[in-house]
Formats: C-alpha cells, structure tokens, sequence
C-alpha cells in the first residue's frame, strides 16, 4: 500500500508544522517511514517500546507501521520526511533519536521548497536522492527510555518518573519489593537492557530535557530531579549528552527562516 504522504513515483516528501506547547497528537502510525526533524523545542515520542525526547536540532526516525504518540514542549518548529520505506534497502529498521548533520539539516529545509512533482534528472532529483543516502547513515543518541513489560517492573517504573526527585537507590527498592538488590537488578536489565541504577538516570535527563526546553531555569530542574546541586546535575548531563545543558539548547537556537 502506498503512503497518502507520498505521490506515486515519490520517495519523500517533506512537511513543514509548528506545534503550540502542550500540542499533542495521539497514537498512530504511518504506512511510511518518518523523520521528525526539531528546528526547536522538544518532541517526546512514546511507542510500545518506551519513551524517546528529541531534544531542538535532533530528529527522531521512525519506522514504517510504528504506532506512536507525540507530545510537543516549548514551541515545536518541526520539519518531517515522510520516506518510502524500500527507497534504500538499509534505512533504519528502529526507532532512534538521531543526530541531524549540518548537511542534512540543510537538505531537509531545502526538499521543502522542492515542488511533488519534480522532473527526474535534474537538481531537485539530486537533491532527494542526496537525502535518500543521508538518511542511511543517521548518529544515534542515548535518549531512548524502555519501558519493563512485567507488571510490577512496569508499576515501578511509573513511580520512578511520578517522583524524579526521590533517591531510588536499588537497595531500598529491593528491600520494599520484598526481593533482594541482586534480583531487582538483574530483572530490571533483563527487561530493559539498562542497569537500574542507569534507567533511572535516564529517566532523569529525558525529564530534565523537557523541563529546559519548557523555559525552567537549570537550578530549578536540579532540584526538582533531587540534585543536591546544579552543578551535580550539569555534570550528570555533561556526561550523559557531552555538553552542559545551556550549551545544549543553546547548539540549536532556531536561525532558519524556513
């Protein structure tokens, strides 16, 4: 079946749309691939799988079929492509945050002044076909939080992002699940694959980027995710995505008149 994105004989086809904060749009899904591309502000996307936060300047791909949902932080500018899933035999097969090159970013405003019916052989054909191979070769980044499938794992894990600012340390959680640490943890990584002490971590910076992209100062989201200090949690984020958190935000500020 071909997508109602795409024209016949069409591999991509871009799109343009702002989002209001607090804008969402329900589960659904595409019977093409997608590229969400955040020119800024921040798109959380929730799968069956777990949970992914795109921060401004990144893009999430997805694939052909996946349901999904998203919620929109801060004023969304994004730029999607929609992508005929046999365009490349090796476009991704996951979900994953990616990293958007400079080239590529460029590529994506420019397919959006690029009309559906292009004549092959030409710029814009190159253009598309440039994009095309881009796509094959997407960074990922590390900010995918999966979701437990076993009910009291899946329960937990919901406490854990209802009270970021609590300690969460394994021994204590064991301790009221009436298990031992060593059992929680090795359930906790079998259905995750990440440590219990790493999930929760992740947990942390994926809200810590929704609160930033919100406007809330990095004091306030240090102690509201139980950091003793900013400059604890500047270091955890430093760790996590390389940079400080107003370098960040600050890589992506929207320049573009697209």
């Amino acid at each position: 079946m071909h997508s109602p994105f795409l024209a016949p004989d069409q591999a991509i086809a871009p799109l343009a749309i702002d989002y209001q904060h607090g804008d969402s749009e329900p589960a659904h899904s595409h019977s093409c691939s997608q590229l969400i591309h955040t020119l800024c502000g921040v798109v959380e996307v929730h799968t069956a799988l777990g949970t992914w936060m795109v921060p401004p300047g990144r893009g999430i791909w997805l694939p052909a079929y996946v349901e999904h949902s998203l919620r929109f932080i801060g004023g969304v500018k994004a730029r999607t492509l929609f992508v005929d899933p046999l365009a490349r035999a090796d476009l991704p097969a996951q979900c994953q945050v990616v990293q958007i090159s400079p080239l590529l970013r460029e590529l994506i405003l420019v397919s959006l002044t690029i009309p559906a019916g292009y004549l092959p052989g030409g710029r814009d054909e190159r253009i598309m076909e440039l994009l095309l191979d881009e796509l094959r070769l997407l960074p990922t980044l590390p900010l995918y939080l999966p979701e437990p499938k076993e009910p009291e794992l899946l329960m937990l894990s919901q406490q854990i992002c209802r009270d970021l600012s609590a300690s969460w340390e394994l021994e204590e959680v064991a301790a009221r699940l009436n298990i031992s640490s060593r059992t929680l943890s090795r359930r906790f990584q079998r259905e995750t694959g990440l440590r219990f002490s790493d999930w929760v971590r992740q947990a942390k910076l994926l809200d810590a980027l929704q609160q930033l992209a919100a406007g809330n100062s990095v004091i306030d989201v240090a102690l509201a995710l139980g950091y003793d200090s900013p400059s604890a949690f500047s270091a955890m984020f430093r760790r996590s995505l390389g940079v400080s958190p107003s370098e960040y935000f600050s890589q992506s500020e929207f320049r573009s008149p697209h």
